[in-house]
């Protein structure tokens, strides 16, 4: 009697296994929040402070750019490939004012091109403690002589470092959602 209750019980959970979805569970999450309908505009997630994510208004290159200079930055290398074209006393000093919150994280999003060609993106480094809020500029330069162009840094602008429990329950205690304001 036992062999065939365990036989059933066999039967009946592999018999519900195979009629599941092979999609992971979502629980009560509609698939039209998870995924854009054919047409729409991907979703990208969103920061407290600095807003929507991604690569905004910039290029495709302009936001993989920013991406590899913020990187370098996370690195902490002076001698880091995507710093090279900063002034070397610029780029100690930024370096040295990220490492202050002992960064472990970034987030970028914002891009959007200046009325002087240039592109910024809002940028934030994320510490265990402590964050930093700063907007970088890039800028395409070509080359006269050879009519190729590539992006170089143009400037990183850093607010001081912020604790994170006070950054989030400021967030929770505004009406505005996104209240960061770039610096021109």
């Amino acid at each position: 009697m036992r062999i065939f209750f365990a036989v059933s019980l066999l039967i009946v959970v592999s018999a519900f296994a195979f009629s599941q979805d092979e999609r992971p569970f979502r629980g009560s999450i509609p698939e039209e929040l998870l995924r854009p309908r054919r047409g729409e505009t991907p979703r990208y997630p969103v920061d407290m402070i600095i807003g929507e994510l991604g690569r905004g208004s910039a290029t495709e290159a302009a936001y993989f750019y920013a991406n590899t200079v913020i990187t370098g930055f996370m690195s902490g290398l002076t001698g880091h490939p995507a710093l090279s074209s900063i002034d070397s006393v610029l780029r100690e000093e930024l370096i040295s004012d990220i490492d202050i919150i002992n960064p472990v994280s970034y987030r970028i999003g914002g891009g959007r091109r200046e009325a002087d060609g240039s592109v910024s993106f809002l940028v934030r480094f994320i510490g265990k403690d402590q964050t930093i809020t700063s907007e970088l500029y890039i800028r395409y330069s070509t080359n006269q002589t050879t009519s190729t162009g590539s992006w170089v840094f143009d400037e990183l602008h850093l607010e001081e470092p912020r604790d994170r429990e006070i950054e989030y329950l400021e967030a929770l205690n505004r009406n505005d959602f996104y209240p960061y304001e770039r610096f021109y």
